[in-house]
């Protein structure tokens, strides 16, 4: 193994040597209509990269299934594997011999029920420290488990057969890219921390949505939102610990003595669509409602409300398929369902009519080539795009994912009604890591009323090619995988629930829109500036502050949000402001802080105003409660 340090609090990346990247299946010849599919609804053809789980395999069978994989997907943090787990509705392992589940990259597990409860699982399925050093010093850590998804199933905690340490709870050691979604979980403690592993035992962040929790250990989970759920109990919190719309979330009236930012309700939430199958036994799309001023579990009360799509009205996409052939389909009055694997796109896949809904399953990737823009939204009411990673290419993208039109006057925003957003659910870009990434901006949005739910937006700051050890590397690095701005929001009423955004050159969140909302927010400052001049606004200001509300915005709203700064490459460079907003009453910041993880400076936490973070103070947050004081 070779090892590069790479930051954020001591991460480390581990990657193999000689290891060979695949770019994805070619993209196919232009055809003039969309491929006929003639799918089996209780057998849909979902790909090579699927395995469906049924309740009559035995469970020695199912451990045997789920061990191969977490074994091939356990350091697979840059390989082009895709996977997805999906369990029949019934009961896998029973109290004394339970199913244990290790979850590696690019992997989902997920139930078919309609109701959470539908698959129940005796067992675990957990997520554990990587370690990436040596006997000596085994280096054991979360801060990069990125990349996988968990949902719709109930555990019934059982740690049988587990060690001491690892049968005391389920544990979620994880980072960015990672959700949790329409969990019921039960009989003992989740952990989103390994504690049973050899240290630092750091991680890094993460979501859950619309799920029943035990008592919760957030260890040292610098920054975590939990939206719309119930949960038993919560201990810890490091930096930045959002409830939105949760029962039984902390009280957060001693922050920051007590890290919690806690909201009654979500201001608008939608939630992810899922895969299930019906009573007699077909392949469904469950559409939930949009849903304002929510709090709770959506399933509490029978099924999600929304809209089932039976799987007949979905073009099932495999890697190779032409974008011409899918564009054709969507034209064409269907959805799109991405099955697991790398999809090479030379044009974007343009979604145009109200409600289409294109679900991605085991982290489907699009890697936009030619300087394309890999996805484009139109300006339409309920569009909703899930369960997607969108790769730069090598060309620069101007844009990556264009959500409505471009270059409109200021409340010319299209026609997408307040009371069904378009929104974006578990969303992932990546402007290298992989292989070299080059994008002007990674997400625009210029549409009106959009939810954002959960989405990382990534410059890389480590991964196979373009990044080497010291400073010249580094350097090369900042000129080779370039990506200038990460989200820029021109919309009016964008709402973003789980807004994670790093190291990108210049904003890594500009926003434009008036009456903006967003729940937690987290950042990294780009480790990688060579010289204060590269990271020196034209007006002279030292940075870019890691998230911008635009000069002329009257309205906007942020609760919980983190800037951090760790300047590897240049531990001399300053950022003025980690947040920069007008002075309005009608722009509030709400719990905001910013931290030196270990280099670099940043003067003051919002417009002049908060605490130094410097290598005096590493790893001690700067807070300001409110802003405008009251």
């Amino acid at each position: 193994m070779t090892h590069t340090h790479a930051g954020r609090t001591g991460r480390v990346v581990a990657l193999a040597a000689g290891l060979t990247l695949a770019v994805g299946a070619a993209v196919a010849a232009p055809a003039t209509a969309a491929k006929p599919q003639h799918h089996d609804p209780t057998a849909p053809d979902l790909g090579p990269n699927v395995t469906i789980i049924d309740p009559s395999m035995s469970t020695a069978e199912i451990q045997a299934t789920v061990d191969a994989l977490a074994d091939e997907q356990r350091d697979a943090e840059m390989t082009t594997a895709r996977h997805a787990v999906l369990f029949l509705p019934g009961d896998y392992g029973a109290p004394g011999a339970p199913l244990h589940v290790e979850v590696g990259y690019y992997t989902e597990i997920a139930g078919l029920g309609a109701q959470p409860d539908d698959v129940s699982l005796t067992g675990t399925v957990e997520v554990y420290n990587r370690c990436l050093g040596d006997d000596e010093n085994p280096n054991c850590i979360a801060l990069v488990n990125f990349w996988r998804t968990l949902s719709n199933l109930a555990i019934h905690v059982d740690g049988t057969g587990q060690d001491g340490c690892r049968a005391s709870a389920n544990f979620w050691a994880v980072s960015q890219a990672v959700s949790m979604r329409r969990l019921d979980i039960s009989g003992a403690n989740l952990s989103l921390m390994d504690y049973c592993t050899a240290g630092p035992q750091y991680a890094s962040g993460g979501f859950i949505a619309d799920s029943r929790l035990p008592f919760t250990i957030n260890g040292s989970q610098q920054q975590w939102l939990v939206r719309n759920s119930e949960v038993a109990g919560w201990s810890n919190g490091v930096w930045n610990q959002v409830f939105s719309g949760v029962d039984g979330a902390p009280d957060d009236g001693a922050f920051p003595a007590e890290t919690y930012t806690t909201l009654d309700t979500t201001s608008v939430s939608r939630e992810k669509p899922y895969l299930h199958v019906d009573e007699r036994g077909a392949y469904q799309v469950r559409v939930p409602a949009a849903q304002r001023g929510s709090r709770g579990i959506s399933w509490a009360d029978g099924a999600t409300p929304g809209r089932d799509i039976p799987i007949k009205d979905f073009y099932i996409a495999q890697p190779g398929d032409s974008v011409k052939d899918i564009n054709n389909a969507l034209a064409r009055g269907k959805n799109l369902l991405l099955t697991p694997g790398v999809y090479d796109v030379d044009r974007p896949i343009e979604v145009k009519r109200a409600d289409t809904v294109v679900l991605g399953i085991g982290h489907a990737t699009l890697t936009a080539h030619r300087g394309t823009t890999a996805l484009s939204v139109a300006d339409v009411p309920g569009a909703i795009i899930a369960g997607v990673t969108i790769d730069a290419g090598e060309k620069e993208s101007t844009v990556l994912l264009e959500v409505g039109k471009k270059n409109r006057g200021h409340g010319h925003h299209g026609r997408a009604a307040r009371s069904n957003p378009t929104t974006l659910s578990d969303v992932y870009f990546r402007v290298g890591g992989p292989h070299i990434g080059k994008a002007d901006t990674a997400l625009v949005v210029n549409g009106d009323d959009v939810l954002i739910d959960h989405i990382w937006v990534w410059r890389g700051d480590h991964g196979v090619e373009g990044f080497t050890e010291g400073v010249n590397g580094d350097t090369d690095r900042w000129a080779t995988n370039t990506g200038r701005n990460g989200v820029v929001v021109n919309g009016d009423r964008v709402t973003a629930t789980g807004l994670f955004v790093e190291h990108f050159q210049r904003y890594n969140t500009l926003w434009n829109g008036e009456d903006g909302r967003v729940t937690l927010y987290q950042n990294e400052l780009p480790y990688d500036p060579p010289t204060q001049a590269a990271w020196t606004q034209p007006d002279g200001t030292f940075g870019y502050p890691g998230y911008k509300v635009a000069d002329g915005v009257r309205r906007h709203r942020l609760d919980g949000a983190g800037v951090y700064v760790f300047n590897q490459n240049n531990p001399s460079i300053v950022t003025a402001n980690g947040f920069e907003v007008p002075e309005t009453p009608g722009v509030r910041l709400h719990h905001i802080m910013t931290v030196n993880l270990s280099a670099g400076t940043i003067e003051h936490v919002v417009n002049g105003v908060g605490g130094t973070a410097d290598s005096t103070n590493t790893g001690t947050p700067q807070f300001v409660v409110d802003y405008p004081a009251p």
